[in-house]
């Protein structure tokens, strides 16, 4: 069927290797209603096949559990999966995961009016197949420039996790202590368990993690989220 709109209002769907602007892809991809996850790096669309269990959804759904404890106890921090990140004119990322500080305790983004993350989240997380997605390249690029501080990417078939940390311009590989233990230099208190992750090993991941929240650098972390929050409310 043709459709009778005159062709200047007609808009066109998104496809796989488009290159667009930010502002074009948004426009298409607001006009997609059914289309559930469609990302632009660095200029190029990308459009996510089927999700699997074992590959996507559950070690997804591992780190959001992670992460949520931590937001849950730390009241200046924002968890969202999936949302639609406005990074620069040329990057529109769907992140599998971010943690942010609030604007008013002193965070680096903001969410625009009509409800999209603006500027670079402090902590990105994405669930990648192996080391040849484009989570590792591409997208690290775009993350990196940004200023988004702190890059963690499962590579689930690979069967390992690297967490990045942004120094001077470059991510460089976040070391473990001597227990095996990752901890974050943005959100103090944030400690992984790595291994026992990639083991599914749910119980202790999250048994760490609460030593990190009774840690007493993250309570000098809360503090002074809230003295910033304080600050800015005056």
């Amino acid at each position: 069927m043709v459709s009778s709109l005159p062709k200047c209002f007609q808009i066109p769907p998104l496809e796989n290797g488009d290159r667009l602007t930010r502002y074009e892809f948004e426009r298409r991809y607001n006009a997609m209603p059914h289309l559930k996850k469609a990302e632009l790096i660095e200029g190029i669309v990308h459009m996510a096949a089927a999700l699997r269990f074992r590959s996507h959804g559950q070690p997804h759904a591992n780190i959001a559990i992670w992460l949520g404890l931590y937001q849950t106890a730390t009241l200046e921090v924002a968890l969202a999966i999936e949302p639609t990140v406005r990074l620069d004119s040329d990057n529109a990322p769907q992140p599998d995961a971010v943690l942010l500080i609030e604007e008013k305790a002193g965070g680096q983004t903001r969410v625009s009016e009509d409800d999209y993350i603006e500027g670079a989240p402090e902590l990105v997380v994405e669930i990648a197949a192996s080391s040849a997605a484009i989570d590792l390249h591409a997208k690290k690029q775009a993350y990196r420039r940004n200023g988004v501080k702190e890059y963690i990417v499962w590579q689930v078939l690979d069967e390992k996790l690297s967490w990045f940390y942004l120094d001077k311009g470059e991510y460089l590989d976040l070391p473990a202590d001597e227990d095996g233990v990752l901890r974050s230099r943005v959100f103090p208190g944030l400690w992984l368990a790595a291994n026992e992750l990639l083991a599914g090993n749910m119980q202790q991941v999250l048994a760490v993690l609460q030593r990190g929240l009774s840690s007493t650098e993250r309570e000098v972390f809360v503090q002074d989220l809230r003295s910033a929050g304080d600050a800015q409310s005056e």
